[in-house]
Order: structure tokens, then sequence, then C-alpha cells
């Protein structure tokens, strides 16, 4: 039996069980019957974990049942989104997407037997890391501007430290490229600290990462960041001009959505959903979010499914454009 079918057969099974949890569940008598796994597709340590950490422990208290964070990295998100897809649909298993599961994944995994839009329940948006663009302070360039005409003037002798193939660092990287009209050579790093390392190093000359990563080397006066992908300035660095001034319709950003497996009733997801936006309307989580520099956007399930949506449309150019590269 193929997975596609196994992981359909599994979901029509434990539907009905489900359902009658769900019954309760939605007026919160009957969730969580015991401590709730989220998985997310990356170590411990980085920015995705942090912040479902933080969530975790408030769902926990929430709940009073404890929230698990299992960190299962690998495949670009598939190990993580195969493992919760075979979890029953009652709730206790959950899965933090990545922005670049719903973007890239399908690319360049295509015959994929899951797909997180497709068969996933989508719960709210948990949070965005706004893509930074920087430069060695050792180029001189203290404008997005400057750095496009310098990498012209030097095409192909400037290098981006660029994330993992298929993440959206990758794909702002490419972006980028492509908007700007540049010939550079991206480098993919697993971690941030990696990538920083080597631009300490002298031997990466531009960084694209969420700004809390390489916050410790900008307050050092070793990078330089010159431009925000976003629709516009953030309200904590005013000073900091966007890309879509210099490239228009630019804009990026690393994203987290908590999702269901297959199956997941309705009213169960509305319930989790509800509880989501109650955690992350509490001052002390929005006032830690604020401090490791992520962006809330609560939404309801619904919201959340026309976000990814939007975000798709976004990145299909893009997509296109580096498929073959991504690949």
């Amino acid at each position: 039996m193929s997975d596609a079918n196994s992981l359909t057969r599994r979901s029509l099974l434990a539907g009905a069980a489900a359902l009658t949890l769900a019954a309760g569940a939605a007026n919160g008598q009957s969730f969580p019957s015991g401590p709730v796994k989220i998985a997310v597709a990356v170590g411990p340590g980085s920015s995705p974990d942090v912040i479902l950490r933080v969530v975790a422990e408030h769902l926990s208290r929430l709940w009073g049942q404890q929230a698990v964070v299992i960190n299962q990295p690998g495949g670009a998100g598939a190990v993580a989104i195969r493992a919760v897809a075979a979890m029953p649909p009652d709730g206790l298993s959950l899965y933090m997407a990545l922005a670049s599961n719903f973007i890239a994944l399908p690319e360049l995994q295509a015959n994929f037997p899951v797909d997180v839009v497709r068969d996933y329940v989508p719960i709210g948006y948990v949070g965005e890391h706004p893509m930074v663009i920087a430069a060695s302070t050792d180029l001189g360039v203290n404008t997005l501007p400057e750095l496009l005409a310098l990498a012209k003037k030097r095409k192909g002798e400037l290098n981006i430290a660029a994330g993992n193939r298929g993440s959206i660092l990758h794909l702002t990287a490419e972006w980028l490229r492509i908007a700007g009209g540049i010939d550079a050579t991206l480098l993919h790093y697993p971690a941030a600290s990696q990538a920083i390392a080597d631009v300490l190093g002298g031997r990466v000359h531009i960084m694209i990462d969420a700004i809390t990563s390489m916050r410790g080397a900008i307050d050092s006066g070793k990078i330089k960041p010159l431009a925000v992908a976003t629709k516009k300035r953030l309200y904590n660095f005013p000073d900091l001009p966007i890309v879509a001034d210099t490239l228009p319709g630019f804009e990026a950003m690393g994203w987290f959505a908590l999702m269901a497996p297959p199956g997941t009733p309705a009213p169960l997801a509305a319930k989790i959903s509800a509880d989501l936006r109650t955690v992350l309307a509490r001052a002390e989580v929005q006032k830690r979010f604020e401090d490791l520099g992520t962006y809330i956007r609560p939404t309801t399930p619904e919201e959340l499914t026309a976000f990814i949506v939007e975000q798709q449309q976004i990145w299909r150019p893009v997509i296109a454009e580096t498929a073959k590269k991504i690949n």
C-alpha cells in the first residue's frame, strides 16, 4: 500500500474517534487529555525552536498539561511532516511548520506523499522573522543601492550566506540576485552562527537572515544591516530602510504556523487555534517575542489558509526561476 493510501486510511479510521473528542474539546472540557507533542523541523537552539518553546511553555500553563517540543530536523521538513502526519488526529500531536514547508518543499520533493497545505489542518500563525540584507563592514557599503552597485562592479566576486537549500534564506538570496541583477555566489549554511563566523573571518561578504541572528555581530560593528524585506519599516528599527525602496515588491520573511495532522476535526482545530491566540495575546509572551525579534500576527485557521495562498503567489515567480537550482 502506498504512503498516500496508508495516510488516507489512517485518517479515516482515526477520524470517527477524534470527532467524539472534538465535541467536548470545542468547549474546552476534554482537551487535552494528556501531554501534547509539538514537532518542529529544526534543531534545538535555532530561532524557530526558541519561539516554539516560549509558546509551548504558555500552552502548558493554559492546558494544565505539558506541551513538549520535539525536534525533528531533516529533509527540508520532510522528516517531521511524515512523522506528525502518521499521528492520530486527536490534537495531541502538532507540527509547527516553517514557511519553506509551504513554499519550497513542493518544488524540492514533487512526489512527496504529504502536502502540508492540502493534507494538514491549519491551526494558526505563530510569528515571523523579517529577512534582513546585511554586508560585512569590510565592503565599505552603507546602503542597499551601494551594495548592488558594488556587486555589479565586482561581477562574480562576492558571495552571499544563504542558509539551507530550499529555505526562505536561500529563496531570498535568489530573489536578490534576480531582482538586483547581480552575479554573486550563494553559500549554504545549516546555522546562522556558522555563516556569521565566516563573515567575521572575511570569507563571506553578504548575509541574509533575521536581524536577531546577526545582532551580536551588528552590535560589534562587523556586520552592517542595509535593508529589511518588509512592506514598511520595523517599529523597533525605524532607521532601517526597506528593500522595496530599492527593489519594488520585494518582501521576504521567515514565518511559523501551527498545523494539525490530516483528519483533525475542525472543532478541535478551532479550540487549539483559540488557545494559541490566547497565549500570543499575553503581555509576557509579546515581550519575549519582541526580545527575540519575532513579530506576532494572530490568525484564525481560515485567515492562516488565506495567508499561505498569498505567500505562495508572492514566491511563485522566484521558485519558477530557481527550481532547477533548488532541485
